[in-house]
């Protein structure tokens, strides 16, 4: 009587078996299919193939016929942003400040005024130094009318002179008279030099007169001192009350518009770049900004053997800030390359990076290659001849000189 549960349970757990273990055998049974298992292979799958004749003995493999195109190159720098200028703004004069200070992040135009200093004795010293100058400028017509006087008293002297000797020969003169005629000429003379010499003294007086006026001018004028460019004040100016002296700061500026993208290349991609490059960069934010290469250093840093690029870039709503991280992209020479799918790169016996081609003979072949860029598309590689079959599926399986039965599938564009 117990045969019949025991059989029915069986039956049970035969049935729930086959609807968790093998539903889709039972799914195939229900509906006439057949229920072997069916791998299907890339070979087979692979769109707008032709088939393969395999039956000689050759690897069957899909291959896919390329043609180099050409792709823009470009070098690819970790960097930052940075300031056209900056400048701390220091005091060339001492005195107290008596300026309402600016602060920080303001925007100031170039010659606006950071900061001023109490002008103290300064007006009365330059009113001192331009009376003196007066004074300077009128000892210079006395001298030169001593100067005329004295080359008066040169002329009469000499004619005296001139007199005495000719009576002295026609024997109307002593010698006496002549000597002393003689000694009045050197003595014309003699005033003729020191008129001379105090000419020189009044224009040299003048011109230190004018040293002076223009020394306390200038002393005045550094009592504002002002922004020498325009840009942003990256601190405060200085406290009004606050005592300044020679080097003092007054203030930092900052220019950034234009603004600069530093960064460093390798000496290997150096001869890539060139002055006037079209560059671009993205920042942290998101943020993509294009300029040119406007500086390329021809001297490397001495720990990492690096170049230093500067990029120009306009940023005339001072949005970019100086010191963000910044992704530099500088365009080079355009090369002509492949678009293979990542999956086709392979090694060979001593490592080299390289693909599996079929050559004329249908012979499977090693060729290198240089890994250019990787793109979701797949990988550009070079070093490849302009056109070439490109194993894509089956390369692992082949060794150079193994005869291939190719299947090309279409290359995509």
């Amino acid at each position: 009587m117990r045969i019949i549960p025991v059989f029915t349970a069986l039956l049970v757990s035969a049935f729930l078996y086959l609807i968790v273990f093998e539903r889709d055998s039972l799914v195939a049974f229900a509906q006439g299919a057949p229920t072997a298992d069916t791998d299907l292979t890339l070979e087979d799958t692979a769109a707008e193939t032709e088939v393969a004749d395999v039956s000689d003995g050759a690897v069957g493999v899909v291959a896919l016929h390329s043609v180099a195109q050409t792709v823009d190159s470009a070098v690819i720098l970790r960097g930052r942003t940075e300031a056209a200028r900056q400048v701390s703004v220091a005091a060339e004069t001492s005195g107290l400040v008596v300026s309402e200070p600016l602060r920080k992040g303001a925007f100031v135009n170039a010659g606006d005024a950071l900061c001023r200093l109490d002008p103290g004795v300064r007006e009365a010293s330059l009113a001192e130094a331009r009376a003196r100058l007066a004074e300077a400028q009128g000892r210079v017509p006395e001298a030169l009318a001593g100067l005329t006087e004295a080359n008066a008293r040169v002329s009469e002297a000499e004619i005296n002179l001139n007199a005495a000797r000719q009576l002295s020969l026609d024997g109307f003169a002593t010698e006496t008279r002549v000597a002393s005629e003689q000694a009045a000429m050197d003595a014309a003379t003699a005033g003729v030099q020191r008129a001379n010499s105090a000419v020189i003294a009044a224009e040299a007086g003048i011109e230190a007169s004018e040293a002076a006026v223009a020394s306390a001018e200038r002393e005045i004028e550094r009592l504002e001192i002002n922004a020498p460019f325009a840009g942003l004040l990256e601190t405060d100016t200085a406290e009004l009350g606050s005592l300044m002296q020679p080097g003092a700061l007054c203030a930092t500026i900052i220019q950034l518009d234009p603004i600069k993208l530093v960064g460093f290349v390798p000496e290997l991609d150096v001869d890539k770049i060139s002055v006037g490059a079209i560059a671009g960069a993205r920042l942290t934010a998101g943020r993509e900004v294009q300029g040119r290469v406007t500086f390329l250093a021809r001297s490397a840093d001495e720990l990492t053997r690096t170049f230093r690029v500067e990029v120009t870039v306009e940023n005339a709503d001072l949005s970019i800030s100086d010191g963000q991280t910044a992704e530099i992209i500088v365009a080079a020479e355009g090369r002509t390359a492949h678009l293979i799918a990542q999956s086709s790169l392979t090694l060979d016996d001593d490592g080299i990076l390289g693909v599996r081609t079929v050559d004329e003979n249908n012979i499977a072949v090693f060729m290198p290659v240089t890994l250019l860029r990787d793109t979701p598309e797949g990988v550009w590689v070079t070093d490849l001849p302009e056109t070439v079959d490109i194993i894509t599926v089956g390369q692992e399986f082949v060794i150079d000189g193994v005869r291939v039965a190719p299947t090309f599938q279409e290359a995509k564009g």
